[in-house]
């Protein structure tokens, strides 16, 4: 394919991806596309020509209803894996200096080598109720654990449930969960054949953002189910969400669309869906770190 030709084709696919995410007006100069046609049927021989930068204009819409099948359905499933090897493992260890002196008994878990039993049943059943942190006393009506496809290939780990999660027991589940669901469509993936949990389990009062001593007893639980799912790609959403499974303080402005090398597993930062609610204008930076985990994935 021409580098022409690629980019009309990526053109459409960027203006398909901001339809989805809920732009209704996605204008271009008439101009552009009259110029986009020609050239796509300009001969071999003759010179590449440049196309001005194309910007396109997205108003938010509210969600209907009654969505039409995505128009990105088309794409490639990514979903589709090889069997397990027998010796694939991930081995996660941690030093003790990386916590938080309030940690009080994680250090325990520090070590974190999946035994050969383990599920992530196992590891619900031993959080159960519970009461390691101070956030089970300011009202959360219930643990929200990981849920999706315990075998999958690609992972996204939020921040903490809010108010709907805490309400249905279920991650992402409000708005912003609702726009998760239509970003992991737009790589030609269904959101349950993926992996979706959060560092905390419990929402914080007024959906603030966990304390490091909330996180430190919850973090633990969240590397023993990535060693139990062992996904190629881990989408990380938000800052806080970064920082706290990379260990690292760099600005997520700075972090988004670079993978990170995590024990083995390529992690991409990114947005998170309740910001893109805030600031739309961002949707394209998430499309961009997405496809790049799209092409990660289809090369694997």
């Amino acid at each position: 394919m021409s580098d022409i030709s690629r980019l009309i084709a990526d053109v459409k696919e960027q203006v398909l991806y901001l339809r989805e995410l809920g732009g209704d007006a996605v204008e271009f100069d008439p101009e552009l596309i009259d110029l986009t046609k020609s050239i796509s049927r300009v001969p071999k021989s003759v010179s590449p020509v440049v196309l001005p930068a194309v910007t396109p204009v997205v108003e938010s819409a509210p969600r209907r209803p009654h969505q039409k099948e995505s128009r990105l359905s088309s794409l490639p499933s990514l979903s589709k894996r090889a069997p397990v090897e027998p010796d694939r493992s991930i081995s996660i260890s941690m030093p003790a200096s990386t916590l938080p002196a309030s940690a009080g008994n994680v250090k325990e878990l520090i070590n974190i080598e999946p035994r050969f039993d383990e599920t992530i049943e196992s590891i619900h059943a031993e959080i159960g109720n519970c009461t390691r942190c101070k956030l089970h006393s300011f009202g959360r009506k219930q643990v929200v654990h990981t849920t999706g496809n315990f075998r999958a290939d690609l992972m996204f780990v939020g921040e903490a449930p809010g108010a709907d999660e805490d309400e249905q027991g279920f991650p992402f589940v409000g708005r912003a969960g609702q726009l998760l669901t239509k970003i992991i469509e737009s790589i030609g993936i269904k959101r349950e054949e993926v992996c979706i949990g959060n560092i905390n389990r419990c929402r914080p009062p007024g959906n603030r953002q966990p304390e490091p001593d909330e996180t430190a007893q919850c973090r633990p639980f969240i590397l023993r189910e990535i060693a139990v799912v062992k996904p190629k790609v881990i989408v990380v959403l938000g800052a806080t969400a970064a920082h706290n499974l990379l260990q690292i303080k760099t600005p997520i402005s700075r972090l988004r669309g670079n993978f990170q090398d995590y024990f083995g597993v390529k992690v991409m930062p990114t947005f998170h869906p309740a910001y893109l609610l805030r600031d739309p204008h961002k949707k394209r930076e998430v499309w961009e770190d997405m496809k790049k985990v799209r092409d990660y994935l289809a090369d694997k």
